[in-house]
C-alpha cells in the first residue's frame, strides 16, 4: 500500500503542477499571481515533477505552436502523423529539446509572457537533478516495495511528464467525442479524463484555450478548476476572464 500510495501521489501531484503551472499559467496565462507565489509554484513544480521537470518557457512555446497548428504537419505532436505513440513521443521530446536549448527559435507570436527562473530552469533540466530524483525514487522502492513486480512502476516515476504528455496528446486527439468543430481532430475523452485532471477535454480546450475550466457540459468535470477558484477566492491567484 505504501508503494501504491506513493505512485498515486506522485502521479497526481506531478500532473497537477504540469496542468496548473506549465499549461494553464505559463502557456495560456489563465490567471495572474504575485512574484512570490509564482516562485512558490515554480519550486513546487520542480519538486513534484522531479526527474521529468518541464522547463516552463520551452513548454509554453511548444504548446502555443500546438494550438496554432493543431493536427497539421506543423503540429509538434499530432498523433495523426506518426505510426505509433512511441514515435510521437520521440518527436515531441526532440522538439522540446530544441525549444529548451534555443536551437529552434519560435515564431515571435509564441514568445513572451511565460515565467522564467534561470536557477531552477538550469537545475531542473540538468542530468544531475534528474539522476538524483531517480535515485530517490529507487531508494524509496528498495525500502518499501514488498514484491519484485512493484519495481515495474519505477520507469513511470522517471518519465512521469512524458507519460502524461503522451496520454493527453495521443488520446486527446484520437478517441472520444466532440462538442465543437475546431477544424482539427481534438476530442474529449470522458470518463478517463479524471485520471488526467481535466487535460483530456482537448476539444473543449482547443475551442476555449484561455478558459480555466476545461469542462463545458454538466457531466464534464475538470478537477483542477475548483482548486483554482478556491485559490482565486483566497487571493493567491486572480483568474482572468476567458475570451
Amino acid at each position: 500500500m505504501i508503494i501504491f500510495s506513493f505512485f498515486i501521489a506522485h502521479w497526481f501531484l506531478s500532473l497537477f503542477f504540469q496542468t496548473f503551472f506549465q499549461h494553464r499559467y505559463a502557456s495560456h496565462r489563465m490567471f495572474t499571481t504575485s512574484k512570490v507565489w509564482e516562485r512558490v509554484f515554480y519550486l513546487m513544480a520542480y519538486f513534484f515533477e522531479g526527474a521529468s521537470f518541464l522547463n516552463p518557457r520551452a513548454y509554453a512555446t511548444m504548446h502555443r505552436e500546438h494550438h496554432a497548428y493543431s493536427d497539421t504537419k506543423l503540429d509538434p505532436h499530432s498523433p495523426h502523423f506518426f505510426t505509433d505513440i512511441f514515435q510521437m513521443v520521440k518527436a515531441t521530446v526532440n522538439t522540446f529539446k530544441d525549444h529548451l536549448k534555443r536551437t529552434k527559435e519560435p515564431d515571435t507570436r509564441f514568445s513572451g509572457y511565460y515565467p522564467e527562473w534561470p536557477l531552477i530552469d538550469r537545475m531542473g533540466s540538468s542530468l544531475l537533478s534528474r539522476v538524483i530524483f531517480a535515485l530517490a525514487y529507487t531508494c524509496f522502492y528498495i525500502a518499501f516495495a514488498t514484491h519484485w513486480w512493484l519495481f515495474l512502476l519505477l520507469p513511470v516515476h522517471y518519465l512521469m511528464g512524458p507519460v502524461h504528455g503522451a496520454i493527453v496528446n495521443w488520446c486527446g486527439h484520437k478517441y472520444g467525442y466532440t462538442n465543437y468543430d475546431n477544424k482539427d481532430k481534438s476530442k474529449n475523452t470522458t470518463p478517463f479524463d479524471f485520471l488526467m485532471l481535466g487535460e483530456l477535454f482537448q476539444n473543449n480546450h482547443h475551442r476555449h484555450p484561455n478558459s480555466a475550466n476545461f469542462g463545458k457540459r454538466w457531466f464534464e468535470i475538470d478537477p483542477v478548476y475548483p482548486v483554482m477558484k478556491m485559490m482565486h477566492w483566497l487571493k493567491i491567484i486572480k483568474l482572468r476572464k476567458a475570451y
